[in-house]
């Protein structure tokens, strides 16, 4: 069927696209992706008719027509976003537009940037008594962000954060962290391409983590990721514990 298909490329490394998104992108008649930020060689095992658009100097609604276009055809769409695409993939105005036009579209999830990066640094974001919750946010910068979720007030809880779109603004964002109630030798990183070939971790804490980053070159296509879970404490899980039932299996004296 004619439709457009949102597809979540995952976080770089090419064999972590989803089967599903594999399968999508094998076989698309038109294929719209984030050419900033996806890795071409995701690109190799296109059908030789396939048509391939880059998008990193397109417009909405010029990547928009593309659609329309293909749609109107009979071809089949992929718009290939990075990561997932549901986090900070700029889609919801995409689908807007196509639900205007009467264009189905469907979306494939994929495997995040920030699921990536707790891999390379073999670390659990949510560790027993330590964190239960992961704040997944950015820094203001060209972007505005809501007032009540400035660095400054999600700092607050504590949790385990996870900063995208921020590695250029790491200045400001320590002195938020630390004016918000991070203490300012709370473990941090840098984590720099994610499953790429390039893939760099800078361990430091907030308080130097605009000058980790500038001795490194890094100031864009990083996570930064902040609490005390990338520390030596934590707690062993109550579910496997012998005096712990479950469904499963009952209490061990």
């Amino acid at each position: 069927m004619s439709m457009v298909h949102f597809v979540g490329a995952g976080p770089g490394a090419p064999d972590l696209i989803t089967l599903r998104g594999k399968l999508l992108l094998e076989g698309a008649d038109v294929v719209i992706y984030t050419g900033s930020l996806v890795n071409p060689k995701l690109l190799l095992d296109l059908r030789r008719e396939s048509e391939v658009h880059n998008s990193a100097k397109m417009t909405l609604d010029e990547v928009v027509e593309i659609m329309k276009t293909a749609v109107g055809q009979g071809k089949t769409v992929v718009r290939l976003h990075t990561g997932d695409p549901s986090l900070y993939g700029a889609i919801r105005e995409q689908m807007a537009k196509l639900s205007a036009l009467g264009i189905k579209y469907e979306i494939c999830p994929g495997v995040s940037s920030f699921s990536a990066a707790a891999a390379a640094l073999k670390s659990e974001y949510t560790v027993p008594g330590i964190s239960q919750t992961v704040i997944i946010t950015r820094a203001a910068g060209k972007t505005p962000v809501p007032k009540k979720e400035s660095i400054r007030m999600l700092a607050a809880h504590g949790a385990t954060m996870i900063l995208f779109l921020s590695a250029g603004l790491l200045e400001s964002v320590a002195k938020d962290l630390i004016a918000g109630g991070y203490g300012p030798n709370t473990p941090a990183a840098i984590v720099y391409k994610a499953s790429w070939p390039q893939e760099t971790i800078i361990r430091c804490t907030v308080s130097s983590l605009a000058k980790s980053a500038a001795e490194n070159q890094i100031s864009k296509t990083a996570l930064v990721c902040i609490g005390d879970f990338l520390g030596d404490l934590y707690h062993l899980s109550r579910l496997y514990s012998p005096d712990f039932s479950t469904e499963y299996r009952g209490k061990k004296e």
